[in-house]
């Protein structure tokens, strides 16, 4: 639960301007999707979706870490993963236990026999997109646990996409279409508040003296 006596104090040292993005960016923030990436060997493709997470709304990112662990690449992610919230698993079955209990259906975004065109995917259901190592694609673990299986229309030669291009494309379509219907995919006015006092806290210097000061006076 959020003291909003010091959350109102907090905001005294931010300007108008950081008030007001904190306003407009939560208005558009959702955990109706979210998306995992399994084991992307490229720095700079992970760091992508981080960002395109960011640019589209979607406030958690899932990182399955089961053969390579890499850090962020901060100079492509632009400073996404200060505003975006990355969840580390370093299995598969860890990952997807933990998202099928929270309720999300498990979309592998590969190309299959019974696959799902983009723009008859049902944005109503809860969901989180798996997208695949650059050269293997997706294990089989996760198609095997997936619930339904999601293609990008492709009329070219080229067959496939890079992995940061095709979640830019699926994130679009899925949350413009989201924001079309009366779902309720916003985030709880206490997840909003939770969200805004976390993000206070990487936008303020010298945090945890002013709220000691807050609590001491």
């Amino acid at each position: 639960m959020v003291d909003l006596k010091l959350l109102a104090y907090l905001e005294t040292y931010l300007t108008e301007n950081r008030r007001l993005r904190f306003d407009t960016v939560l208005s558009q923030r959702t955990k109706h999707f979210t998306v995992a990436t399994e084991d992307v060997y490229q720095l700079h493709n992970t760091s992508a979706v981080i960002r395109s997470c960011d640019v589209f709304g979607i406030q958690e990112v899932h990182i399955i870490e089961e053969t390579n662990t890499k850090r962020i690449d901060r100079e492509i992610a632009m400073g996404a993963q200060k505003w975006v919230d990355l969840h580390r698993h370093h299995s598969v079955k860890d990952s997807i236990k933990d998202l099928k209990g929270k309720g999300y259906q498990i979309v592998a975004t590969t190309p299959h026999t019974t696959d799902c065109l983009l723009h008859e995917f049902d944005v109503s259901k809860k969901s989180c997109f798996f997208f695949g190592r650059e050269t293997q694609g997706l294990s089989q673990e996760v198609l095997d646990q997936a619930d339904c299986f999601l293609k990008i229309p492709m009329y070219g030669f080229t067959e496939s996409l890079n992995i940061s291009v095709s979640a830019a494309i699926i994130l679009q379509h899925v949350t413009t279409k989201l924001k079309q219907t009366d779902i309720s995919w916003h985030l709880t006015l206490e997840e909003q508040q939770e969200k805004r006092l976390d993000w206070i806290k990487k936008t303020i210097k010298s945090y945890d003296e002013i709220v000691e000061r807050f609590y001491n006076q």
